[in-house]
């Protein structure tokens, strides 16, 4: 068998709380293997965003592990885990993060300005272009993100989550601030990205219509996993006109 993308053994964290140990999570052990699309679902305070921040490596647990690509990432340094960050995570979040006076192609060249060793300009422009045309905004390059409406701001995220083509994205209510039919959208982009690209995804929300579209929904509930079920995903692919990848793979090849 494969390694899996992730492996969580056993992760606990205690948060102190004044005298008190608030217990966010409680032994939670999980893998999720390459291609997969994974949803964790649960309500405001199960644990979730916890697990996010241990997935991105903004958090250490308590005690446990975690196992990244077979690497284990719970006690290495803050360098070392920036630097997996950088180039083996993409994250994608609620409020889209970008930065208000610089064009979609300069947010998404911002991950590449951390990697090591320096990339050149001419080859971040290139590559920040290919990862904005795949999906959908290669005619959106110089715009800023007052220029953009949610869904397309969403898509620059998606697209710098991109950049480095990480093994692992970690989307963190992806939709929260968005109408329905853009959040199908992002959806549609998502499944792509497991479907053409094998991108292992793991989705954080409180929706479970949007978890509908995982192939995997793990329930959380006061810090620990009380189901873990495959789904039937509610595809975007084949039922819809050309998807932003799909159309720009096929004008690519042309």
């Amino acid at each position: 068998m494969s390694m899996p993308v992730v492996s969580l053994q056993n992760l606990k964290k205690i948060y102190k709380l004044g005298d008190n140990d608030v217990h966010a999570l409680r032994g939670v052990s999980l893998d999720v293997e390459a291609g997969e699309f994974v949803a964790i679902i649960g309500p405001s305070g199960s644990g979730k965003s916890t697990m996010m921040h241990i997935l991105g490596c903004l958090d250490r647990p308590t005690e446990g592990k975690y196992l990244l690509n077979g690497v284990d990432v719970s006690g290495l340094s803050a360098d070392d885990l920036a630097e997996i960050r950088n180039r083996q995570i993409g994250f994608v979040f609620q409020g889209f993060n970008l930065l208000a006076r610089t064009s979609a192609l300069e947010n998404v060249e911002v991950p590449l300005l951390y990697s090591r060793p320096v990339i050149p300009p001419a080859d971040r422009r290139a590559r920040a272009g290919k990862a904005l045309q795949a999906i959908g905004l290669g005619d959106r390059t110089d715009h800023h993100p007052n220029q953009l409406s949610g869904g397309q701001q969403q898509r620059v995220a998606i697209a710098r989550a991109l950049v480095n083509e990480p093994t692992l994205i970690l989307a963190d209510e992806p939709t929260g601030n968005l109408d329905s039919a853009t959040s199908i959208e992002v959806m549609r982009i998502l499944q792509e990205l497991r479907a053409r690209r094998n991108i292992t995804i793991i989705l954080i929300t409180h929706e479970a219509e949007i978890a509908a579209y995982a192939t995997r929904i793990v329930a959380v509930r006061d810090g620990v996993i009380i189901s873990d079920t495959p789904n039937e995903p509610k595809s975007l692919l084949d039922d819809a006109p050309a998807a932003p990848m799909a159309a720009a793979a096929r004008a690519a090849s042309a």
